[in-house]
């Protein structure tokens, strides 16, 4: 089989906002809890963050991380977590339906933060608190007045300010599961209201009001355009949510996601343009797709209700997965222009790509790799992509070309980096590339990961899924059901 790739320099999706790679820490099961907290583990620090952890997630290359949640953050009082510890109060997270110790929270999590390099986007509650708490923490995190609290943050330790610039005006709040959920009418109101108070307090910060939390609600579509009636005015991003999962056991479908994930995204693109010509309105709404992963492995998990960090939707993540979430980040990238933020949820050991156990090691899956590369190396420019190959169409009708891929050009560099998927299950594919305006570009490195078996798992014990660096040859040539990143120097 052959496909080629045809770019041009002058054309151009957009640039690539940092903050796509961004990912997600949630106090649920064991993401916080002996995941990147564990006070007894033999690497930690003072702060009781584990070293292993934090070295695997420096390199990711995180921008930035959402954080307390999630559902989680439907029912919490964010003050809970804040000050001395031993007077920190136990709590019922309702969500997860777990006991919260709240040994970690905002004063922590922003320390942690710190040590990774990275910067946080904060939730507020809207589910069973409101404005005024919102525009609380704000001032809290952010502000130097002499205020309330403010000098309760002095008195906890901390002089200076956070700095927090990323906001979320909750979470989810279509879902019937959510705590507080609201029609979008309610929403609306009160998305508006609190964005009205948390900008008052500083104007600088960015705003997303919550979209659907996924593709297939029944009140996708009407949700966001009566949610942006009201806070069109005073929001920048409109949240969208998706997870897949090969429930079927139909690899062909699940390798497609990422066309089912682009078509979501310019669905809600479109909305918010509407939205835009409705109100006559100067201000473009970018999206932010702050929950995404794979996540159907750990579906019917048992655990002890009102356990502390109990091993929930611990994802054990396979060779197809890692090429699903490849796909997916080829699509953000193609996105670029309106897709401005994204989190892959979550980080550790929560549908996560990186592992521990209690008291033990840490080890990274096969999503890892994907995401890694693509954040190292998928900073610039995107340019827009013509691919002529063969392609197939799945079960539920979407067509699904063999070859998925970006190009995504750094001027500073001088250097095209090119990620791509095989979707064929059968066939390496011949590929050739017309660059126009990049001429003299020379292939210098070729990274691949592949496996021979679709279902192979990385453990603590074993990694059998990993990158490899291919040699440069004469014909380019990309294999069967692979994920591969090539980089070119002109």
């Amino acid at each position: 089989m052959k496909a080629e790739i045809i770019i041009n320099k002058n054309f151009i999706v957009g640039e690539i906002d940092k903050r796509i790679y961004g990912s997600f820490i949630e106090h649920i099961g064991r993401a916080v809890y002996g995941g990147i907290y564990e006070p007894t583990h033999k690497t930690a620090d003072n702060n009781g963050f584990r070293k292993d952890v934090l070295e695997f997630v420096k390199k990711l290359n995180v921008p930035i991380i959402r954080y307390p949640g999630g559902n989680f953050v439907s029912g919490y009082n964010w003050e809970d977590g804040t000050g001395d510890k031993t007077k920190r109060p136990k709590k019922l997270d309702i969500a997860w339906s777990s006991t919260e110790t709240n040994e970690v929270g905002l004063d922590d999590f922003q320390k942690w933060a710190k040590q990774v390099g990275t910067d946080i986007m904060m939730a507020v509650n809207l589910g069973t608190r409101g404005p005024q708490d919102a525009q609380n923490l704000v001032e809290y995190c952010n502000l130097n007045t002499d205020t309330h609290y403010v000098n309760m943050r002095k008195e906890n330790g901390f002089k200076e300010p956070f700095g927090i610039k990323t906001w979320c005006l909750g979470n989810e709040m279509d879902g019937p599961w959510q705590i507080g959920h609201k029609t979008a009418e309610e929403y609306g109101r009160i998305a508006t209201e609190t964005a009205k108070l948390m900008k008052c307090a500083d104007p600088d910060i960015e705003l997303v009001v919550c979209g659907s939390s996924n593709y297939d609600m029944p009140t996708f579509g009407g949700w966001e355009l009566s949610v942006l009636d009201h806070a069109y005015d005073y929001v920048d991003y409109i949240s969208l949510h998706q997870y897949y999962g090969n429930n079927n056991d139909n690899t062909s479908d699940f390798l497609a996601r990422s066309v089912h994930m682009d078509a979501f995204i310019k669905s809600v693109a479109a909305i918010c343009d509407a939205a835009k010509a409705k109100k006559h309105s100067q201000k473009t709404i970018n999206l932010s797709f702050d929950e995404w992963n794979i996540w159907f492995h750990s579906n019917g998990t048992k655990f002890d209700k009102w356990s502390v960090a109990p091993a929930i939707l611990e994802d054990v993540y396979n060779f197809e997965d890692a090429l699903v979430v490849g796909s997916m980040l080829i699509t953000l990238q193609n996105n670029c222009d309106r897709v401005k933020i994204a989190c892959l949820a979550q980080l550790v050991n929560v549908i996560a790509p990186i592992m521990t156990e209690n008291e033990g090691a840490a080890w990274v899956q096969t999503i890892f790799y994907p995401f890694m590369y693509s954040s190292l190396n998928g900073r610039g420019t995107a340019l827009k992509t013509i691919i002529n190959c063969d392609s197939y169409t799945t079960t539920d009708n979407f067509v699904a070309p063999y070859i998925e891929a970006s190009v995504i050009y750094n001027e500073e560099k001088r250097e095209l980096v090119i990620f791509a998927v095989n979707r064929s299950l059968d066939d390496n594919i011949e590929l050739s590339l017309n660059l126009e305006g990049f001429e003299t570009a020379n292939l210098v490195e070729h990274i691949e990961l592949y496996s021979d078996n679709l279902k192979n798992v990385n453990t603590k014990d074993n990694t059998t899924v990993y990158p490899k660096k291919r040699e440069i040859g004469e014909k380019l040539a990309l294999k069967k059901h692979s994920w591969n990143m090539l980089v070119y120097k002109y």
